[in-house]
């Protein structure tokens, strides 16, 4: 208590004010940026349960010209300049059904049936627990993984018009398909029970899993002599990419004629946020570099003013750390307010923004993550500047000596 009396004196508040601040300014960017993020970021990224934002499923613009040619497959060249690009992280082909599938549907006394195709990706890319997305040999329940416009067009098309009730996205789930696959020439089929383990907003398509694919494709493709090369030369390709909706992708993809499947405007808008989150984030975490700077030579200058005092108390025995325990002191409790400023401002943002959000139909994220955020950046003050007063503590040891 003596010695923070004695030190004391020549502490400027003006200096400790800025740095609280500027640290507080710096720190509010910060927060205030990665919890927008983590609030918004369910707008683009969560349209679909069962595939990342960050895949992309392209094809080739179907013209004249390239159906006459038999060209709108993609060659094993063209798939491999694609695996090429420096965006892209992996890509496989969609693997298409070699024989025909028909499905009915029953549901109080009537029905429907309809022809309707397979598709399949490695399971990689699909992102359903391995409990739902399974087959084995000899099972006849398949799971299937089919468009959201199929049903909208059950509900408001067919349904409407053969008076059949509608369905929700979970009525359909529960109800069995009686599905038939079947070779060209209808000499072997196979039934089976199809069960809807999830809807997709980006793909126009109905996925199997890739083993079934595989197995059917052999089964009937194969004794009907059709072609099971779908792999080979796929119509459609699906693409882990580092950065939905860079530049880069688009030119690329315009360059040579391809179109991208699904919601064009989600991936580059997901981009957007990234990036305009990530300066912002730089500003902040710049701004509370100086302000950490400000501390340490707000310290280091009023050490330097008490540095005839700091002689005189170490000349008369008191431990380095008791010497330095006011400047210490001075750190923690700034650090600390200016972090609890911060975390009050990041609320105040928040309560501003999330009704509108929510509006838009986001899920807003935990606020757990910027509070852990907070914490670290405040211990890694704290910590920096602590070192700095030791070294000076020390320095002023040596001198006495």
């Amino acid at each position: 208590m003596v010695i923070s009396r004695l030190l004391r004196k020549n502490i400027s508040p003006a200096r400790i004010a800025g740095f609280i601040l500027s640290n507080f300014i710096g720190l509010a960017i910060v927060l205030g940026g990665l919890i927008f993020y983590l609030d918004a970021r369910s707008i683009w990224t969560a349209e679909d349960s069962f595939i990342r934002s960050d895949y992309l499923v392209i094809n080739k613009k179907v013209t004249s010209e390239n159906t006459l040619h038999g060209s709108s497959s993609f060659s094993s060249a063209e798939i491999a300049d694609i695996k090429a690009q420096p965006w892209v992280r992996k890509a496989a082909p969609f693997t298409a059904s070699a024989y025909r599938v028909r499905a009915s549907l029953n549901q109080a006394g009537r029905g429907m049936s309809t022809a309707m195709f397979f598709e399949s990706i490695p399971d990689e890319y699909v992102d359903v627990p391995k409990s739902q997305w399974t087959w084995r040999e000899g099972s006849d329940e398949i799971p299937l993984i089919i468009s959201k416009d199929y049903l909208t067009l059950y509900n408001f098309g067919f349904a409407s018009a053969a008076g059949l009730p509608q369905m929700s996205e979970g009525l359909m789930s529960g109800i069995p398909l009686d599905i038939t696959i079947y070779d060209e020439q209808e000499q072997r089929s196979v039934k089976l029970h199809g069960r809807v383990a999830g809807y997709s907003s980006r793909l126009n398509t109905i996925l199997v899993p890739q083993n079934f694919m595989d197995w059917s494709n052999t089964l009937l493709a194969g004794h009907s002599g059709s072609s099971v090369n779908a792999a080979e030369a796929p119509s459609r390709l699906i693409i882990d990419v580092n950065s939905p909706g860079d530049v880069a992708i688009t030119d690329y993809l315009e360059a040579h004629d391809y179109e991208v499947a699904g919601d064009k405007t989600a991936a580059s808008a997901s981009f957007l946020l990234k990036l305009v989150v990530g300066i912002v984030l730089a500003i902040g975490a710049i701004i509370t570099v100086l302000s950490l700077f400000i501390l340490m030579l707000s310290v280091s200058l009023l050490m330097e003013k008490n540095r005839e005092k700091l002689h005189s108390l170490l000349m008369l025995g008191y431990p380095l750390s008791a010497v330095g325990a006011p400047y210490v002191r001075i750190v923690v409790f700034s650090s600390l307010g200016a972090t609890i400023l911060a975390l009050g401002g990041a609320l105040i943002l928040r309560s501003a923004y999330l009704n509108p959000l929510r509006a838009l139909g986001a899920e807003t994220g935990a606020f757990w993550p910027v509070i852990a955020t907070a914490l670290i950046l405040c211990a890694l003050i704290i910590l920096f500047n602590i070192v700095a007063v030791k070294r000076k503590v020390k320095t002023s040891w040596r001198i006495t000596r």
